[in-house]
């Protein structure tokens, strides 16, 4: 299985900071934020973002799924945020629409989790 990046997403605040999810319907997710997938950036740009998480993924040694965090500034710089190596998978987590938007839905997300835990078993 080789490595896949899921599609860039983006982070659109009306105001204040970013609040992950509320705190007692966070279905409804964050009452400042909305994520849309894919990010509003050209093709370039998510191509870089994309290249950049995968190299980061790589340099960290990480194993299985995780989700590259990053900021893109106005000039195009890239700076790294943080790698969540257990991003959420709930129906309103943002991991599993990046990947759907990818291509890859939920059922093969859950599938190549469960593949590559199995595998690693047997080393």
């Amino acid at each position: 299985m080789g490595l896949i990046a899921g599609e860039v997403d983006q982070i659109c605040l009306s105001h204040g900071f970013f609040k992950i999810h509320q705190e007692y319907k966070p279905e409804n997710g964050s009452e400042n934020a909305a994520v849309i997938v894919p990010a509003g950036i050209p093709a370039e740009a998510r191509l870089l973002v994309q290249e950049t998480a995968k190299a980061v993924y790589g340099a960290l040694r990480c194993r299985g799924l995780s989700r590259v965090d990053m900021f893109l500034k106005e000039d195009g710089e890239i700076i790294l945020n943080e790698v969540n190596i257990l991003p959420g998978m709930t129906a309103y987590s943002r991991y599993p629409r990046m990947m759907a938007a990818a291509g890859l839905p939920f059922t093969e997300v859950i599938d190549r989790i469960v593949s590559l835990t199995l595998k690693g078993k047997r080393r």
